[in-house]
Parts: structure tokens; C-alpha cells; sequence
């Protein structure tokens, strides 16, 4: 499918989109490209990647496609280090969590080159990082969101799309700033929510002792807040305005909530518990409805 594929930034994200694409055999040859040397030894290593740079000259030199696997705040330093040695064939994309900032971005680094780049973001990860937390099977069974520009020609859209495919990946698309009020919604505010818990029981002066009787039911709603503080802090700033009215509907859930609360008001309560639990349900249902477990990897 893709003779060359340059990985910038070979985390979980970039590391797993490259072990897909190695386990569907749909790439000939893919090089590593990030800041850290040691980062681009363990991708090495491990079999991420086939070849590892430095040089965004020497690693994009026959280039089909690009994947951006960075914190969405680099996005624009990395594609105005990139713009200079694209060639006329190369497609870029990217895996930011956030996609109005993107799109400004890759405006101001590409300019009339921009055509070439294709906004996207895989809908997976884990609470680890880096090139050991890279999975080839992450991407399987997942959505992957496109959000072409006007600028795209239909071909580019479709060979990133097709990237995606072989990783196993389910396609959809959305606008933007679309993208932005939705993931706001459910998972920037679920991330906030996350880390402050955590962090407000960390800073209590019987933390030991909360923390030693924390069980499942906090593991399991505290798990992304192991995920990468650089990568959400990031993401947070980036999608700030729709975070901000989203946090300002929870409050007033919360206040809502303390106010049954402080009057006993317990059929309240329950309805409020009952209407989360018939819509979790039905959450679940239509996943599992839509994500069918799909065939192994050919080459697996």
C-alpha cells in the first residue's frame, strides 16, 4: 500500500499505527522520527520502525506518508520543520486529540501546500506511553476520525483512510470544530475530571490511608489519569472554550446533585442514577452492536 512511511514520534500512538501496518504488510518501509534518541533506539529495537532519523531531510526523502504522533501543541513546529522537504506525492497526517488547532496550524506551516495534509485522530490508547506501550492490534475494531479540508484532493483522503483500514480501524469523519465540541465532551472533560480526583485525594493529609482502600470501582474510574500530563495538558489548552462549557454543564450537575443530596431527597437521586444507567447500557449495546470483533491481521 505504501512503499515509504515516516513515523514522527514513535510512542504508543505512532509506535502502534506502525506495528499495524508492518502486521497487515502494508507498508515497505517505515522510519522513525522524533526528538529523543533513546525513544528512537527502543522503536528500533522492538521492530517499530525499520530505520530511524534525525533528519526530517533524509527521512522523508521518497515519503508516501507521514503520520504525526505529537502533542498537539508541537503540531506546528513539526509540520514548518517538515514543509521544506516534502515531496509533491507525500501525504501527511496527524493523530492529535484536537483538530481546529491542527488545522490552524498546518495552515501557517504548509500554506499552499496544505492540501497535503489530512486532519485525523484514532479514537484509542492506554494509560501507558512510549515505544514499549505500542500494541499492533490497538487500532482494531476502533473508530479513526477524519476531518478532510476543502483543500484535500478525494485520493489523499482515501490512501489515509485506507492507512487506517489495515490498522483495523473503522472510519468516520466530522468537521473540526465538530470533532472539538464532541471529544470536549466525552473525553477532555472525562481526562479533567480524572486527574482532579486523583489529585485531590493526593493532596489530603490521610492519602496513604484513602489510597489503601481505593478498589475497583476507582481504579476503573481513575484509569486515564495515568495517561501522558504533557499530552492532556496540551489538549486541554487546545480545546479549551469547549472544554470550559462543558465543565460549566457538569458544575451545575454537581450542584444540582449536592442540592438532592443536602435535602434527602432520595427518589431524585435514583432517577438521576437510573437515567446514567439505562443510557450507559444502551452506550454499551450499540458498541457492541457496531464494533464486531473483526478477522486477525493477515500476516499475523
Amino acid at each position: 500500500m505504501f512503499d515509504k512511511v515516516v513515523i514522527v514520534g514513535v510512542g504508543l500512538i505512532g509506535g502502534s499505527f506502525a506495528l499495524g501496518l508492518k502486521a497487515a504488510r502494508a507498508a515497505g518501509h517505515i522510519v522513525g522520527l522524533e526528538r529523543s534518541s533513546a525513544a528512537l533506539a527502543r522503536a528500533r529495537e522492538l521492530g517499530i520502525v525499520d530505520a530511524v532519523s534525525t533528519s526530517a531531510q533524509a527521512a522523508l526523502r521518497g515519503a508516501d506518508l507521514v503520520l504525526v504522533a505529537a502533542p498537539v501543541a508541537q503540531t506546528g513546529a513539526i509540520l514548518a520543520n517538515l514543509t521544506p522537504w516534502l515531496e509533491p506525492h507525500t501525504i501527511v497526517t496527524d493523530a492529535g486529540s484536537t483538530k481546529a488547532d491542527v488545522v490552524r496550524a498546518a495552515r501557517a506551516a504548509l500554506g499552499e501546500r496544505v492540501g497535503q495534509f489530512v486532519p485525523g485522530h484514532p479514537i484509542a490508547g492506554r494509560e501507558t506511553n512510549g515505544p514499549d506501550a505500542a500494541l499492533p492490534d490497538l487500532y482494531r475494531g476502533k473508530k479513526a476520525v477524519l476531518t478532510p479540508l476543502p483543500e484535500n484532493p478525494a485520493q489523499s483522503v482515501e490512501r489515509v483512510a485506507a492507512a487506517w483500514r489495515a490498522c483495523g480501524a473503522i472510519i468516520h469523519r466530522l468537521d473540526p470544530a465538530e470533532h472539538d465540541r464532541v471529544f470536549a465532551a466525552v473525553s477532555h472533560l472525562p481526562h479533567l475530571l480524572a486527574y482532579a480526583l486523583v489529585d485531590d485525594i493526593a493532596r489530603k493529609p490521610h492519602a496513604d490511608l484513602l489510597f489503601q482502600y481505593a478498589a475497583s470501582g476507582f481504579r476503573d474510574f481513575t484509569r486515564i489519569a495515568g495517561s501522558s500530563p504533557e499530552m492532556w495538558r496540551d489538549i486541554s489548552l487546545a480545546n479549551r472554550a469547549a472544554l470550559l462549557g462543558e465543565l460549566d454543564a457538569y458544575l451545575a450537575q454537581l450542584h444540582g446533585l449536592r442540592a438532592r443530596l443536602a435535602a434527602a431527597d432520595g427518589t431524585a437521586l435514583e432517577s438521576v442514577y437510573a437515567n446514567a444507567q439505562h443510557a450507559r447500557r444502551a452506550w454499551i449495546e450499540a458498541i457492541e452492536a457496531a464494533e464486531q470483533p473483526l478477522p486477525p491481521i493477515s500476516g499475523k
